[in-house]
């Protein structure tokens, strides 16, 4: 079962490791017993997947989340193994579309329009009254 990121990027299997647990979450006497919670991961730095820019742009970005190049992702929301595969899956290609996402574009400063620097002069002298109203009156 191979993980699509993007249409340009699917992620081997032989590349994503598994690991499986007993889960603290909802399941009553059943996590007890069984190996619910899911931890999912791929190394990064040794993935023949990507390109050498995509590897680069990828450890840069998720250089918190990465142990000696390895992302891990975990899943332990649902009662079920099967469940909480799809759940880390979903994660991690979420988590790689968005280390691959384009920066976006700068913001280029504006000034603010003749009519917008008059309203908001206006509302300020009309909140400026208002607080002149609620005043005690002078002693005079």
């Amino acid at each position: 079962m191979d993980l699509e990121v993007v249409p340009a990027l699917t992620i081997p299997e032989r590349e994503l490791g598994w690991r499986f647990s007993r889960s603290s979450g909802p399941g009553g006497q059943h996590v007890n017993t069984s190996d619910s919670r899911v931890e999912l991961f791929w190394n990064v730095a040794e993935s023949t997947t990507l390109s050498d820019d995509q590897r680069m742009r990828l450890l840069a970005r998720l250089a918190k989340r990465l142990v000696d190049g390895v992302i891990t992702v975990t899943a332990s929301e649902r009662r079920s193994q099967v469940r909480n595969r799809e759940l880390a899956l979903a994660k991690l290609a979420g988590l790689v579309a968005a280390g691959l996402a384009p920066d976006a574009a700068p913001r280029r400063p504006t000034k603010p329009t003749r009519g917008s620097g008059r309203r908001h002069l206006a509302a300020k002298q009309q909140r400026s009254a208002t607080k002149r109203q609620r005043q005690r009156p002078s002693a005079e």
